[in-house]
């Protein structure tokens, strides 16, 4: 198993509501969409290699 670290985070109760449906509709946990969402955008940002996160 990878080793994670914790993020806690606060946001508005009617993003958290549209997150969890957008998690929901992938299939996914909201902490796996969110993660997910993140390592998107430091990808196309050139923060992070494509790959270097699975």
């Amino acid at each position: 198993m990878a080793r994670t670290a914790a993020l806690g985070l606060r946001i508005e109760p009617i993003v958290k509501e549209a997150l969890e449906k957008a998690a929901k509709a992938d299939r996914r946990t909201v902490a796996s969409y969110v993660e997910m969402l993140i390592v998107a955008d430091l990808e196309a940002k050139g923060f992070l290699p494509k790959g270097a996160a699975e």
